[in-house]
């Protein structure tokens, strides 16, 4: 049997919220989508994550919202990682941060996914070994299922694909997130390990990687301080859909999603 869960890259603020109340019931439902895991790290005015926002992207039919380095922006979800299960934070963060950064889901349908969410390191401060870290979690999730999914927020896009080549085969499907940019290297490694270097933002395109295009430009110009505010226009939901075997966990398709939003 094969199922399809969608991958939602980062959600921008109150304009990739908005995007994925409005566009994600319809395209589960007309897809035949059984699991939603999105990055929401950047829900809260485009750093960070609250209770309400979480609850908030829950309530519109995301099954597992993962974060990275803006995790502890926001204080008030630290609360919320220790007792909400679909919440992850960066798993090789220190064994003694709140929550988790790896856990096993089960679908309506009863299928188990693993997933883990890590860190990359190159340009991202200091956090224990993702490679490390995800052979790990997927050592310990293969316990309970064969469907291994695994997400890397970094910024160098040669870690994100050594991290792909390194678990080819390995795991069902890894793809990357933090640089908004959606990557065009949508494929299925040998042994059936999805990859994509970076599923791209859900948030307004009208901007420069969801900020104000006028205040970036103004401190790239200047050097100067400027307010980076979540800019409006153009607001996209952007991810993937993998097909997985059930019994083997390989991919068996991969394709990217770009979806507007306020065109119904």
């Amino acid at each position: 049997m094969e199922i399809k869960v969608l991958l939602i890259g980062d959600i921008v603020g109150k304009p990739g919220r908005s995007a994925v109340k409005e566009l994600l019931g319809d395209y589960v439902a007309s897809n035949g989508i059984e699991f939603v895991i999105a990055n929401g790290e950047n829900a809260a005015q485009g750093s960070g994550i609250t209770e309400n926002l979480f609850k908030e992207i829950v309530s519109a039919g995301v099954d597992v919202v993962t974060s990275g380095d803006h995790t502890w922006r926001r204080k008030e979800v630290i609360p919320v990682l220790e007792r909400d299960k679909r919440l992850l934070r960066p798993h090789n963060y220190p064994i003694t941060c709140p929550g988790k950064g790896r856990r096993v889901f089960e679908t309506p349908q009863g299928f188990r996914i693993g997933v883990v969410t890590v860190l990359g390191r190159v340009f991202m401060g200091g956090v224990d070994c993702p490679f490390k870290t995800v052979a790990r979690a997927v050592e310990e999730m293969k316990v309970s299922t064969p469907m291994c999914i695994v997400e890397i927020h970094a910024e160098a896009t040669s870690e994100k694909i050594a991290m792909g080549w390194r678990f080819a085969g390995e795991v069902s499907c890894l793809f990357g997130t933090h640089t908004h940019i959606p990557t065009a290297d949508d494929r299925i490694l040998p042994g059936g390990t999805a990859y994509i270097t970076d599923l791209g933002m859900t948030g307004p395109y009208d901007s420069v990687i969801g900020r104000k295009k006028e205040s970036v430009i103004f401190k790239f110009e200047t050097t100067m301080h400027a307010p980076f505010d979540v800019a409006t226009g153009d607001v996209r939901l952007c991810g993937a859909v993998v097909t997985l075997d059930t019994q083997t966990g390989k991919a068996v398709h991969f394709e990217r999603v770009m979806l507007r939003a306020g065109q119904g």
